[in-house]
């Protein structure tokens, strides 16, 4: 591990918004924060909206900045990367903020029921060959569904076609309602203060020409989940300056 990441780790080590738990802690002893981020944490009842492989954290930071009436947490595995947003919000002096280093599999351990508003998903990696590593999977909706509000909404931002197509058609299988989708958002003219921030993967998508997606649906209660049955054409670009990593890692 370089000099420059232990740095950043001994940084953070001293943010007070910042929980990094091992998974033997966390068995051990749990997280004193589940079900009690609003009273002991964010001390309001605002609604608690995560961004799920927040990677740099450009999304919590700027959501946080434009809804300062909700609470934002960054959720990712590398935090070298989480370090950018959570010394921004520290420094910033943001009190609507919060970033927790962990896997996205975990995330039941933090969250009680119902205790999540929302979940964005930031260009995650598509893993096309991986349907279980896929963030907007019906695996990862059983998990999501474990911590969201009744009325719950889960966001997809995304490059690959792949991973939109995939999406949308898991949503039209479970019949989820939809509130809003768009496969070309930069020239849909539908553009708004949220959908404009954006990450450091995102500009050099669109430095490449390449179209950014968006859809917003309602991750509601279902008995069963059902996997969608389509054949789906794989991105032909992705390989391209894209490390690999897990998508229980970061989209950033």
């Amino acid at each position: 591990m370089g000099k420059n990441k232990l740095a950043k780790f001994d940084d953070m080590a001293e943010y007070p918004h910042v929980f990094q738990y091992p998974f033997a802690v966390l068995q051990e002893k749990g997280f004193e924060l589940k079900g009690h981020w609003h009273k002991e944490f964010f001390k309001n009842d605002n609604p608690i909206v995560l961004e799920l492989g927040c990677g740099k954290g450009e999304y919590t930071v700027g959501l946080a900045r434009l809804f300062p009436d909700k609470n934002f947490i960054g959720v990712d595995i590398k935090g070298a990367r989480m370090w950018t947003g959570a010394k921004d919000s520290y420094e910033s002096g943001m009190t609507n903020v919060a970033f927790l280093r962990t896997s996205i599999e975990l995330i039941s351990h933090f969250f009680a029921a119902g205790e999540v508003a929302e979940i964005w998903l930031t260009f995650p990696d598509p893993q096309m060959k991986k349907v279980n590593k896929r963030l907007t999977s019906t695996r990862f909706m059983k998990m999501y569904r474990e911590i969201l509000s009744g009325d719950g909404i889960i966001h997809l931002k995304t490059d690959s076609n792949f991973m939109y197509t995939y999406t949308c058609e898991m949503v039209k299988a479970n019949k989820y309602p939809v509130l809003f989708s768009n496969d070309d958002l930069y020239h849909s003219g539908l553009v708004d203060d949220i959908l404009s921030i954006k990450t450091y993967y995102e500009q050099q998508w669109l430095d490449r020409g390449l179209n950014i997606k968006y859809i917003k649906f309602v991750c509601e209660e279902r008995d069963e989940l059902i996997e969608p049955d389509v054949e789906i054409e794989l991105d032909p670009y992705r390989s391209f300056n894209r490390s690999k990593r897990s998508a229980l890692a970061s989209g950033k």
